[in-house]
């Protein structure tokens, strides 16, 4: 007897072939039976008129403490979502010592987490003692291993900080981590060249049998091509995969530079570099408030990102370099999340408008926010166009990464006003991209959400609904599937979800959540 039959569902593979009506059955974690048959089941589900298909993966995730204090991840198990790929942007969850520890330490307490850790192992197994409802795979941030061995500073690092980087990196890859991440816009990354970057991803090939590294690039504007360029050199001279995390042009002025970037990522892969990219359904990105700084005012840590906007030699500088920006850069700028409750009702307020109600220019009430809330406050960028979001989904070697964190409705992740991509992504690729605006086929939707990330990131027997893979699997309802997040109100439930497994077990139904941890570590 199986554990769950599904009955009667139209069937996507993951592998972009068409659909096919059939039945599946599942037994503990695996798909054990795919055919006409009927068999009896412990539970037994009608799926006529509905979809089936793998469950999503999201390649771009930022979950490494928010799942960890609060596992249920309903905002994700809602959208379809059963594994994510965590890590990103040169921030992982380890390693963590000196610096990297300090930096994080923040973090850990809003989020009411009391456990630490130094490395993936240890993390690995706190994880798996608090249970998760997804799965986790991860890559290791070149950020943790830089600022454990040599901190947040301007240098170069020697022979032995290389080597002592080289060890970090080798042990998370073998602890489980899938490759390596870089954030080239946020300290420490941002100090580190080229050279650096090739010589550790080198290394990384006698330790994973497939390595990727996956980069925010040192620019998405007004240098993107050049550092389209830098991912390319890279891949080319360590020989691994690269993949281009949240690609997009940024700022209007470049919004015309999309072919030549395509143009460049085609010629690389017909070169024979394994290039792939993600990105999200949204025009806005969001990231930390204080990357609208030049890279020199971070060289040192927070506290000395701090002295200089307060020293008037210094602060002069840094709006120089910032320059003369109009009403529509200001506007275009929304607070995401604040730690004062004196700046809560600034969440959701653009930067533009705080500066009237607080009576001062938009540059210096941008100053005050980032001192007060130490260099903590987050914020959503509205500097992208439709059209070349739906060149850049339509790629072929894309994937639909949410760029976002695990949250919940409620409890201790339900707060800010986040970029609702945590809760809508995939819903609103499949709903207004695909079936409203006929971007592509559904089955080659479903395979960019599917075996695409699970190929590119070594995710074995995942993202395909085939005999012997494990039973993670989403069922919905093609006509009623929509985002229902906004900007304003984010923490709003998809429509048209049905029924998601992770592992073989039930963990949602029709907008009600099991309870179900059946999340694993993908290592």
């Amino acid at each position: 007897m199986f554990d769950y039959f599904i009955k009667n569902g139209l069937v996507f593979d993951g592998s972009g072939s068409e659909p096919v009506e059939t039945n599946i059955g599942v037994k503990d974690d695996r798909i054990v039976y795919i055919g006409n048959e009927c068999f009896s089941a412990k539970e037994i589900f009608d799926a006529k008129g509905l979809i089936i298909c793998p469950g999503f993966i999201d390649t771009h995730a930022h979950s490494e403490f928010t799942i960890l204090a609060d596992g249920r991840a309903e905002g994700k198990l809602s959208q379809g979502v059963t594994t994510e790929i965590n890590g990103n942007c040169g921030l992982s969850a380890a390693p963590l010592y000196n610096e990297a520890r300090e930096r994080r330490e923040e973090d850990l307490k809003e989020l009411g987490i009391k456990e630490r850790w130094t490395t993936f192992r240890e993390y690995f197994d706190i994880l798996r003692n608090k249970g998760i409802a997804i799965n986790f795979a991860t890559l290791c941030g070149h950020g943790n291993i830089r600022a454990s061995v040599i901190g947040y500073k301007d240098i170069r690092p020697d022979e032995d900080a290389m080597n002592g980087m080289k060890r970090f990196l080798s042990d998370a890859v073998e602890q489980g981590a899938k490759g390596i991440s870089t954030g080239l816009i946020y300290p420490p990354g941002v100090y580190s060249n080229t050279e650096e970057l090739i010589e550790l991803c080198s290394s990384l090939i006698t330790h994973h049998s497939s390595p990727i590294y996956a980069s925010h690039m040192r620019s998405e504007g007004d240098a993107l091509i050049e550092a389209i360029k830098e991912v390319i050199n890279i891949g080319n001279g360590a020989g691994i995969k690269v993949h281009i995390s949240h690609v997009k042009t940024a700022g209007e002025r470049n919004w015309g530079k999309i072919d030549e970037a395509i143009e460049l990522m085609e010629e690389s892969r017909n070169s024979g570099i394994k290039l792939t990219c993600d990105r999200y359904p949204y025009i806005a990105a969001s990231t930390d408030l204080d990357t609208v700084l030049p890279s020199w005012v971070y060289d040192g840590g927070v506290d000395e990102e701090l002295r200089r906007l307060k020293d008037k030699a210094a602060a002069k500088k840094i709006k120089e370099e910032i320059g003369i920006k109009n009403e529509d850069y200001w506007k275009g700028i929304f607070v995401s999340s604040v730690a004062l409750e004196k700046n809560k009702w600034m969440e959701g307020e653009n930067i533009f408008d705080i500066s009237l109600k607080l009576s001062k220019k938009p540059i210096d009430a941008l100053f005050e926010i980032i001192i007060d809330e130490k260099a903590r406050a987050g914020a959503i960028f509205f500097s992208m166009n439709e059209d070349n979001l739906r060149k850049f989904l339509s790629l072929p070697y894309a994937m639909i990464g949410s760029d976002s964190s695990v949250r919940s409705f409620s409890g201790i992740t339900r707060s800010g006003k986040p970029h609702p991509r945590g809760f809508g992504s995939f819903p609103r690729f499949i709903g207004k991209y695909v079936r409203d605006e006929d971007l592509m086929p559904l089955s080659e939707a479903v395979r960019k959400m599917t075996s695409l990330p699970a190929e590119t990131f070594s995710l074995k027997e995942r993202g395909m609904i085939k005999e012997g893979f494990y039973a993670d699997i989403t069922v919905f309802d093609y006509e009623k599937i929509n985002d229902k997040a906004t900007f304003k109100e984010p923490f709003k439930m998809a429509e048209g979800i049905n029924y998601v497994f992770v592992n073989g077990t039930l963990t949602f139904r029709n907008g009600e959540f099991t309870g179900s941890r059946s999340g694993r570590i993908l290592v």
